[in-house]
């Protein structure tokens, strides 16, 4: 009899996590591998940042700390959803995780029952589907074409919601594909929520500050009549290059938040006090970085859509934020190639050319797959370079 439960069973590794991986292996073993399956800014975290950590160090704030958030970061959060986003909250409406993904994943144990629905926009970020399994819900997976901008319309939704639906998740500037809402998007979405009183919006907003060609970001909870209906989960890792020190965070409803405290409790406690010092001055400190590695992430946008559009059999859009691109392989998916699925071009792709990217299958939607351009342009260029001669070997 296996030891291994049966929840475990529901679920698959992270694929995104196992192309990074693939590629470090290969790296290792001497190959050329260049990749472009993380979704990881490449450029370092601002000295401001690092200073406030080091002096944390210093000055002893070595210690355990609440278990969802440290009183200076929660009033941080407070002032950022105020000052960016026109929203009020308390501090007990604010929970502090061990990374964003740790928010999310704690709010599904919190709120789920087992049949619960939990409505999921394709093409999706790879976890949100397996940690709504882990925590006995059912994914409903609603597949938003290239037509809509790979976006949910609130036609498809007013369609999907069902007597078990207890959540929608909506995540703009959209990992994989970039996409972003509008505000009128937004509201039209809304129109359909406030009349269906049961269905909580969980926002993933961790790309907020990644954006191009002057889009202008707009949250669901600025919705007057959803505020109480939505919890939204941001963090530092995207905007201030701070993957590795683990720092998310959520504003919603009081019940929400001390539900999310109560699961954090008895599983990691309390994130590193030093990445939350480190986390505060991220929030209070000069932004005017953000906006100059946009500049640098819209410029590799561009080169990257350009490249590929100019590939015989591929079609990328451009989007609207994030550091990734969505283009489409279905041109290079034929009896005459012998490709069968995004994977095989995956696959195949990384074996003869040594690119590694991540088939859009992963993504919950065929005969795609996922570039991630934080990285430097010289590694793109080659990239781009490798794809084309790949793809027109099978022209």
């Amino acid at each position: 009899m296996s030891i291994i439960s049966d929840s475990l069973k529901r679920i698959k590794p992270s694929p995104t996590i196992a192309v990074t991986q693939k590629a470090r292996e290969l790296r290792a073993a001497g190959k050329d591998v260049i990749g472009l399956g993380a979704g990881e800014p490449d450029f370092d975290t601002p000295n401001n940042i690092k200073e406030a950590a080091i002096k944390a160090i210093r000055d002893g704030d070595t210690k355990y700390t609440a278990v969802d958030g440290t009183p200076k970061l929660k009033k941080a959060i407070v002032e950022k959803f105020k000052r960016e986003n026109n929203i009020n909250y308390s501090v007990d409406q604010i929970t502090v995780g061990t990374g964003g993904k740790q928010v999310l994943y704690n709010t599904f144990m919190a709120t789920l029952n087992k049949g619960d629905e939990v409505i999921i926009p394709a093409p999706f970020w790879v976890s949100y589907p397996d940690m709504v399994l882990l925590a006995g819900g059912k994914p409903k997976i609603v597949k938003c074409t290239e037509k809509d901008n790979f976006k949910l319309t609130a036609k498809k939704l007013k369609k999907a919601i069902s007597k078990k639906t207890k959540w929608l998740i909506l995540n703009s500037p959209s990992n994989p594909t970039g996409a972003g809402y509008s505000e009128n998007e937004i509201k039209e979405l809304s129109k359909v929520l406030v009349k269906n009183k049961k269905v909580n919006i969980l926002s993933d907003d961790i790309y907020e500050h990644v954006r191009y060609d002057n889009f202008s970001f707009f949250t669901i909870a600025q919705i007057p009549k959803l505020k109480d209906r939505t919890l939204t989960m941001n963090g530092v890792s995207k905007s201030y290059a701070m993957t590795g020190w683990r720092i998310g965070y959520a504003a919603g409803p009081k019940d929400i938040i001390k539900a999310i405290g109560k699961i954090q409790s008895q599983s990691t406690s309390n994130p590193s006090s030093i990445s939350q010092a480190a986390a505060v001055e991220a929030l209070n400190g000069n932004q005017d970085f953000i906006q100059q590695r946009a500049d640098k992430f819209k410029e590799r946008r561009d080169f990257v859509v350009n490249s590929l559009n100019d590939i015989k059999g591929i079609n990328c859009l451009t989007p609207d934020g994030a550091f990734y691109v969505f283009p489409s392989c279905k041109g290079l998916l034929n009896k005459k190639t012998k490709l069968k699925t995004d994977t095989e071009f995956v696959q195949k792709l990384l074996e003869k050319s040594n690119v590694a990217v991540v088939q859009g299958s992963a993504f919950g939607l065929d005969g795609y797959f996922r570039i991630s351009y934080a990285t430097s342009m010289e590694n793109l260029k080659k990239a781009m370079d490798r794809i084309k001669s790949f793809c027109e070997s099978y022209n």
